[in-house]
């Protein structure tokens, strides 16, 4: 089936995707001596562009059968890594049938390999540094996450992660290494302040009919409901705060420490979802692995009906009466982003007071300082 889902991709598509070819075209024109932000649809810090070079070098017609391969080869070594995080094994059914479910049952995963998009770095990039961190290897951890932030900057609000561990060598790699491979490549580039002076402003005002219609954050959709932008904007970034504090509660509390790092990360990303501009259903791909791997614990979100209800708008197949339009799916999608954070944040406050499918038994503080300390 991936392979069939690789092979139609590759017929259908150029360049490896839409979204890639914007990145692969960026790296062209600093070849050809222009700036990479001309083009204000590129939103990548100066470090992609370095990045995109080896493919900006190669044949169109060896990018359209690379690029989908690769998206499908991302997207399952993530979902390798979250097994492995959750102490699954890979040849059980759930490792077998959950990447069957997430490629035939939730379809932005088929968007995301046939737009070539560059969150399957971040897909792959979040179980590993998880799974080194459950390890004990936070240095390591610290530097896969500073790598995919320089590739691109989606998975940044895990830096809240390492602060809440308190691993600061760990947290200086995930700061330092996007900002100085940025700065670096800024040097070679004609604009080398393009970002903040281009990029920056754009992704802070969101001002872009295009791509507002598939933004699925609040800030975003409210205001096509007829919320003044202001509101909408104070409303996401309230919802995102909570979600923040929920992930928080959830560090701090009982469970297993590969199921409090994916919970934890979860409600972290999702609640930068809920703020960020932009913000499209391809992103829940970060997080979804990561939730769905947790299936055996029996104080897993996804032990809870929301969680499931909230996937229904995305599969694939289904009509939903006027939201079929590409112009409206972004309600649909925001949906989605909204149930599954609230969902999220609940549960990590009921995991923190006890209640996290072990029958209600309440940790000791000394306990619960052990269960930290141990991850």
């Amino acid at each position: 089936m991936l392979g069939a889902l690789t092979i139609h991709t590759v017929l259908v598509t150029s360049d490896g995707g839409m979204d890639n070819r914007i990145v692969v075209d960026a790296a062209r024109t600093w070849l050809d001596g222009g700036s990479p932000y001309d083009d204000r649809h590129f939103l990548y810090f100066p470090s992609a562009v370095m990045a995109a070079v080896p493919q900006a070098l190669l044949p169109r017609s060896v990018l359209d059968v690379l690029v989908p391969a690769g998206a499908i080869l991302a997207l399952t070594l993530g979902w390798a890594c979250a097994l492995r995080l959750h102490r699954v094994p890979l040849r059980s059914r759930l490792a077998v049938l959950g990447l069957l479910a997430l490629a035939a049952g939730f379809a932005p995963f088929g968007q995301l390999v046939r737009l070539g998009n560059w969150t399957v770095t971040a897909v792959l990039a979040l179980p590993l540094c998880l799974l080194l961190a459950s390890r004990g290897r936070w240095v390591t951890a610290g530097a896969v996450v500073g790598v995919a932030v320089a590739v691109k900057p989606l998975l940044a609000p895990m830096v809240l992660l390492f602060l809440f561990a308190r691993r600061w060598r760990a947290l200086a790699l995930v700061v330092l290494v996007p900002a100085v491979t940025s700065v670096v490549a800024a040097l070679f580039l004609p604009d080398p302040t393009g970002f903040l002076t281009r990029t920056l402003p754009f992704l802070l005002t969101g001002d872009d009919a295009f791509l507002r219609l598939y933004e699925a954050g609040p800030a975003a959709v409210l205001p096509r409901l007829g919320v003044p932008q202001a509101l909408a904007t104070v409303l996401a970034v309230l919802a995102a705060a909570v979600g923040v504090g929920c992930a928080y509660r959830r560090w701090r509390g009982p469970g297993p420490a590969g199921l409090r790092l994916a919970e934890t990360s979860a409600g972290l990303m999702l609640s930068a979802f809920l703020v960020s501009r932009p913000s499209y259903n391809h992103y829940l791909l970060v997080v979804l692995p990561l939730l769905l791997a947790g299936l055996p614990h029996a104080g897993s979100v996804t032990r809870r009906p929301w969680f499931w209800l909230a996937l229904v708008p995305q599969l694939p197949g289904v009509t939903w009466p006027w939201l079929e339009s590409g112009k409206r799916r972004a309600f649909r999608d925001s949906v989605t982003l909204c149930v599954l954070a609230v969902t999220v944040a609940c549960h990590c406050v009921r995991t923190a007071v006890g209640d996290g499918g072990t029958g209600g038994a309440r940790e000791t503080p000394e306990g619960r300082r052990a269960a930290v300390e141990s991850v």
